[in-house]
Formats: structure tokens, sequence, C-alpha cells
């Protein structure tokens, strides 16, 4: 497996492996498939940050994406949406990709990178629940499903209420 920047020619496959991973019975284009179009052509896009999983033979099987979040106007990441494809999952994908961009995120100087996401599934990652920090979620009704990972230029009087990129406001 390889983990790399996403490149123009992948968001095809980037979509298609988002369509599978979030499918529900019943919805033709799951929510995370337009909003990646949305985050796409945000000012809170960040190249480095959108990251895909390839297998030979296979092509692309996984995405990951930060994108430019806020503490009360401190600029921090928001990782989301992780999609693996479904004949992929409970392979490693996931985990290299995550590993991968929080490296990346560390790398770039990010303090933290913040997340909605199941506490057992995250945990293994070194998230904990944000208000552990200080940090309130969007909305309070998120609870421990609303988790930071600290960086190395992590600050702990970085504290305030988190603010996704503007697409995730229309969800």
């Amino acid at each position: 497996m390889l983990i790399r920047r996403e490149a123009p020619d992948d968001i095809p496959a980037v979509r298609a492996v988002t369509a599978a991973a979030f499918a529900k019975q019943g919805v033709a284009v799951p929510i995370e498939v337009p909003l990646l179009d949305e985050l796409r052509d945000c000012e809170g896009w960040l190249p480095p940050l959108s990251l895909v999983a390839t297998r030979e033979g296979h092509g692309i099987v996984g995405h990951v994406v930060c994108t430019r979040g806020h503490i009360d106007g401190a600029p921090v990441v928001g990782l989301g949406p992780l999609s693996v494809h479904p004949d992929h999952q409970r392979r490693g994908v996931g985990l290299a990709l995550v590993h991968t961009v929080l490296g990346a995120a560390d790398a770039l100087g990010e303090p933290l990178v913040a997340l909605l996401g199941s506490p057992a599934y995250y945990g293994r990652y070194g998230f904990r629940p944000s208000t552990e920090y200080g940090i309130t979620p969007p909305d309070p009704a998120y609870g421990d499903y609303f988790q930071v990972r600290t960086l190395s230029a992590y600050e702990p009087t970085l504290r305030g209420t988190f603010a996704y990129a503007t697409p995730f406001d229309d969800l």
C-alpha cells in the first residue's frame, strides 16, 4: 500500500471510494461525496492534507482529508471524511491513512487535529474528548464523540470553541 497526496486525476476515484464507504440503503449519493466537492472549492482546503491510499492492482482504496478549522480564530485542522472502500476495510488502510495525515499535519506545524467520530476507533490514535483540553465542540450534542489529537506545536493555552471549514455548516 502507498499513501500519497491526492492528485486532480484522483477525484473521480476518491468520489467512488467515498460513495462506497458511506453507502446507505435508499440514499443515492451519501452527503460525504458533495461535502468533499464543496471542501475542495473552499478556502479551508489544504492540498497537503488530502491523501489517498493505493494498492497495486486495485487503484485508490481509501482517502482522508484535513481542512482548516479554527478554535476561537486560531488555526487548527479538522479531520474528515475518512473513507475506505468496503472491500478493503479491516486491512489497515484507515490506520495507515490516519497515521500519515497526523504526521503530515504535525510536519506542517499544525497544533492539533479535531474530528467527530467513535472514541473506541480514534482513541487508538491518541484522540481524546475535546473537553479534556478546554475545547468546546461546534455542537454540544457531540459530547465525547468530538475529539482532538494534539501535535508538537500544541500549546495548552489553545482553548475555546472549534469551528470546521464552512461547508460543514451546511450538514
